[in-house]
């Protein structure tokens, strides 16, 4: 490994239909490390849910999602399993740590706001693959206003037959066109044109309410145009901000929202992921005071969503039957066992993630397509630094690690973000100013930037 780069290409995600869970599990490979079988426990729940939406709707109906527990020590890749795996799979995703609801004091949002979240995340999602299908029609349609604006249209009666009628007529075409073509080879982006844009000023007022804000069903800047009416000003700009704006405006008029309601709705409801961290924090048993009952309270809060529920939100009833829960936890002072029974009975699926060894943090270093090494590698290019690390350069970072690791606390891959951002600092910070345009990261090049702080374990746990 005498000089890693960033593949100039990425091959194309296969299509989800035709994934195997061998092949789910090859594509999580490209990006964590090791953990076979938290892998392969999430390709088959992944899987199933292919498989489920082949069934006749009545069989469909009964088929629940398989639900897992990822029990782990932090950094060890359980979030970025779960993140990949939606990725691949298109599906809205949500993080929440199941620790925020046992705060003391937490008003405002309900254990229903995780379903809220997702909604709004499906509705981001649906929208900008709209945009995307509209993209060239909107653009079209934009550059056809602006040339209405540099060359108003042509008011001409009824073309008639003979020669001299149809001249203007040409000669306005032509001058349109010649237009078009300095518009898109971009000589006309300084001209100044006025252009009439939507006001978006609406009256300042609070609403006080007990509830949350993610709570009101009814969405005041939607209904705030329509009431007041949508008022209009003649604005100055030059044409390529003009054509920006002008994109916008029409990619808006051709997404219908109703639809992509509709369509993100429905995704939250069938391919859903949520991803629950800290569960262990809410495991315990009653003791008859205290956070145990607060832990339990959440617990028995979280159960309904998970068993199958309907959430109001602004968008509509949602339906949680089939929104895939995978839950994290280090379990350190608590076991799986500790969960009240019935939310147990809802996660059928647990998995036990490994530590990471001095060869896991080498292959993180340098094999998934998102590497450490490589991002470096990359971010340096740019200001034209060849960055190269040799194999016993990584092997030392990796070692740094697994010690920084077990002489303080124990962050898994995380450790690996703080060690290469100290190794590479100075060059980080002079990478402008360098004559030496190539540089190899050695062995010695990385005891010498972190021997003294790793033998300091007390400066280690402040900048390590």
């Amino acid at each position: 490994m005498s000089n890693m780069h960033v593949p100039e290409t990425v091959d194309e995600a296969p299509h989800l239909d035709d994934l195997t869970p061998r092949e789910i599990v090859r594509e999580l490979d490209k990006y964590v490390i090791g953990q076979a079988r938290a892998k392969r426990a999430v390709a088959i729940a992944l899987r199933n849910r292919i498989r489920r939406q082949k069934l006749a709707p009545e069989m469909a109906e009964e088929v629940m999602p398989k639900n897992i527990i990822m029990i782990g020590p932090t950094g060890v890749g359980k979030t970025e399993i779960a993140r990949r795996l939606a990725k691949l799979a298109n599906s809205p995703f949500l993080k929440v740590e199941a620790s925020k609801f046992t705060e003391v004091g937490y008003v405002g949002r309900d254990v229903e706001s995780m379903i809220r979240d997702l909604v709004e995340i499906a509705i981001e999602m649906v929208r900008s693959e709209k945009l995307e299908e509209v993209a060239e029609k909107a653009e079209a349609n934009a550059e056809e206003r602006i040339l209405d604006l540099l060359l108003p249209p042509l008011n001409t009666p009824h073309a008639g037959t003979d020669e001299g009628s149809r001249n203007p007529v040409e000669q306005w075409t032509r001058t349109r066109e010649k237009l078009r073509a300095q518009l898109r080879d971009g000589k006309l982006d300084e001209r100044v044109i006025e252009i009439e844009v939507k006001e978006r000023s609406f009256p300042a007022f609070e609403i006080i309410s007990n509830a949350g804000i993610e709570e009101m069903d009814i969405n005041l800047k939607d209904i705030l145009p329509g009431f007041l009416g949508q008022r209009t000003k003649k604005r100055k700009m030059k044409v390529d901000e003009g054509i920006e704006y002008l994109i916008q405006e029409e990619e808006q008029k051709l997404v219908d929202m109703d639809q992509v309601t509709r369509m993100a709705v429905e995704r939250v409801e069938n391919n859903g992921i949520i991803f629950l961290d800290e569960i262990d924090k809410i495991a315990g048993r009653e003791t008859g005071h205290g956070p145990d009952v607060s832990r339990e309270g959440v617990q028995r809060d979280i159960l309904p969503i998970v068993e199958g529920t309907t959430v109001n939100t602004r968008y509509g009833m949602v339906r949680t039957d089939h929104i895939l829960f995978i839950a994290a936890g280090a379990f350190h002072v608590s076991k799986p066992a500790d969960l009240i029974p019935e939310l147990q009975g809802r996660f059928p699926i647990r998995v036990e993630l490994d530590s990471l060894t001095i060869n896991d943090f080498v292959r993180i270093l340098t094999e998934p397509r998102n590497a450490l090494i490589k991002q470096y590698v990359a971010l340096l290019e740019t200001e034209g630094i060849k960055l190269t690390f040799l194999d016993d350069a990584v092997q030392e970072i990796a070692r740094f690690a697994t010690t920084v690791n077990e002489n303080t606390e124990n962050i898994g891959a995380r450790r690996l973000h703080t060690i290469m951002e100290k190794l590479l600092d100075d060059i980080s910070f002079e990478g402008p100013d360098l004559k030496k345009k190539t540089i190899r990261i050695d062995a010695a090049y990385v005891q010498k930037m972190l021997a003294e702080i790793v033998k300091d374990q007390d400066l280690s746990r402040y900048i390590l």
